[in-house]
């Protein structure tokens, strides 16, 4: 199969991580187009991959670091995978040194593919553990909360709203107390 097109793919999934790392592993293997993506692989329509896969003809070769860079379930992997054999177009994963044209290359990619679903499915389940052991020791899950004296003030400025003529929106400006923190304790008072 004569080879027409080289893309490779890097993808983060945060503003915070970099895809210096990946684009220098893609390095050294020519090719027509790099597609980068910061995007969550989790539930997000990842635009550039869709856009790779779009752009790629029979006889091309996709070449992604690693197989969670390319999905994020083992269900989306195979999907993609389908797709670009069907298409004739060869998908390697440098990392895993996988090359998916090959019988030995498909084993090794369902079984990492699988084992990497495992580890986020245990990570998750750890994740949750340590919430709940947290929240039951009296821990504060989530952002800091804004000093109390910023929630006292917007706490007077909703009970005189009124005859102060502000809007809730305006206290929420001027204190910087979400609204539902003004709410939720204005109950109490």
């Amino acid at each position: 199969m004569l080879l027409k097109a080289l893309i490779k793919y890097a993808r983060v999934s945060t503003v915070g991580q970099t895809l210096e790392n990946q684009i220098e592993s893609l390095q050294g293997y020519g090719c027509n187009k790099i597609l980068k993506e910061i995007q969550s692989g989790a539930k997000s329509i990842r635009i550039a991959l869709h856009g790779a896969l779009e752009y790629l003809r029979e006889g091309d070769k996709l070449i992604v670091t690693e197989i969670d860079r390319l999905a994020r379930s083992v269900k989306d992997l195979h999907n993609v995978a389908s797709q670009l054999e069907d298409r004739g177009i060869v998908l390697v994963f440098l990392k895993e040194q996988i090359d998916f044209s090959t019988p030995s290359g498909k084993l090794m990619f369902t079984m990492l593919g699988e084992i990497g679903e495992f580890e986020r499915d245990l990570m998750n389940e750890r994740t949750a553990e340590g919430r709940a052991r947290a929240k039951k020791q009296g821990k504060h899950m989530g952002r800091p909360g804004k000093p109390r004296k910023n929630l006292e003030h917007a706490l007077d400025l909703f009970g005189n709203r009124e005859e102060n003529k502000i809007s809730v929106n305006d206290i929420v400006k001027m204190t910087v107390v979400p609204r539902s923190s003004i709410y939720a304790n204005a109950k109490d008072r």
